[in-house]
């Protein structure tokens, strides 16, 4: 009962963080004179991908053994899988529950269909390098893939330069009187806000720990499901409430420019600090994120558009690797 109060809690505490936090970033955006797809692919996403980034990276150089490797790679392939099939579906739910209707999501199409081509390239990247023979040339792979976020993170600055319009802003939670707040009590918001929401996502995961261990959940399908559910609950309450003030650009941006980064940054420091062999199960997740991806980029590329009912097919993908994890128990 303890572990399920602290559960609660812990929601409550990344629930206010996350609205402390979209308020604090499109003043952060408007402040720096940049566009909606800066905003929420680089600053909103990164911002919020704050507590899975110390999961496997604190597994991997804290853990035991191999222990440590397999919780920090299961974590590391967990968060694009989650943002892909989870978050995607979450976001197309709150868009049909708000609007009423499956209309397509007023989102700049040119930046969603960028995130999410650099998220299929360089995430295939990161899996093949599983297979490469040498450790040389999986660190080879890993700067490559540092490489390519860089590239990513200029591209997308420039190219939403000339986008730099905001509509009304709600004022500053730090300071409500103001019309154009001070930098300085805006950073101090985002500051105190990501504070909030990785120690909510911190103290969510140790009250699912030991809720999973209970019932008899592996260690590989906690780091791999459980725990990125906890730690991508930022992204998924951030989209869900920029879903609702119909800002669907960061919506969308701030997943799919999180799911670049975990699928680039995270994954090298996988390679360079782990044996980085993903077992078939590991694979599957993989492949499973991609096919999540594929779908939206297709519907962009083809139609220009995403519609809601298209987001949900990120459910389909979980249900499908939940399944599998299901009868890879039996077995």
């Amino acid at each position: 009962m303890r572990d399920i109060g602290m559960l609660v809690i812990s929601l409550g505490i990344i629930l206010i963080g996350a609205e402390a936090f979209t308020n604090g970033i499109e003043w952060l955006g408007k402040r720096l004179k940049l566009g909606a797809g800066a905003v929420g692919s680089i600053f909103a996403a990164v911002g919020t991908a704050l507590p899975e980034t110390m999961v496997p990276i604190m597994a991997i150089l804290g853990g035991v053994g191999p222990e440590g490797a397999e919780i920090g790679i299961g974590a590391i392939l967990g968060a694009p899988f989650m943002l892909a099939t989870v978050a995607f579906f979450i976001t197309g739910f709150a868009a049909l529950l708000f609007r009423r209707k499956n209309l397509p999501l007023r989102l700049d199409a040119k930046v969603v269909n960028h995130d999410l081509k650099f998220f299929l390239i360089v995430y295939t990247v990161a899996i093949l390098a599983s297979f490469l023979p040498t450790e040389t040339m999986k660190n080879g792979a890993a700067l490559a893939l540092v490489a390519a976020y860089v590239v990513y993170v200029y591209q997308t600055i420039r190219d939403c330069k000339d986008d730099c319009t905001h509509e009304k802003l709600a004022p500053l939670y730090m300071d409500r009187s103001a019309r154009n707040p001070t930098t300085s009590k805006i950073l101090l918001q985002i500051t105190l806000a990501l504070v909030a929401i990785v120690f909510g996502a911190d103290r969510f995961v140790n009250a699912v720990q030991p809720i999973a261990v209970a019932i008899g959940v592996p260690v590989f399908v906690l780091s791999l499901i459980i725990t990125p559910i906890a730690t991508e609950l930022p992204e998924k309450f951030n989209s869900v409430l920029w879903i609702r003030k119909g800002k669907d650009t960061l919506a969308m941006g701030n997943l799919t420019g999180a799911m670049v980064f975990q699928s680039s940054i995270i994954p090298a420091i996988g390679i360079a600090l782990t044996p980085w062999k993903l077992d078939p199960l590991a694979l599957w997740s993989a492949l499973l994120a991609l096919g999540a991806a594929v779908i939206p980029y297709l519907s962009l590329r083809r139609k220009g558009v995403i519609l809601p009912s298209t987001l949900l097919i990120g459910g389909f993908f979980y249900l499908v690797f939940i399944v599998t994890i299901v009868r890879f128990s039996i077995q």
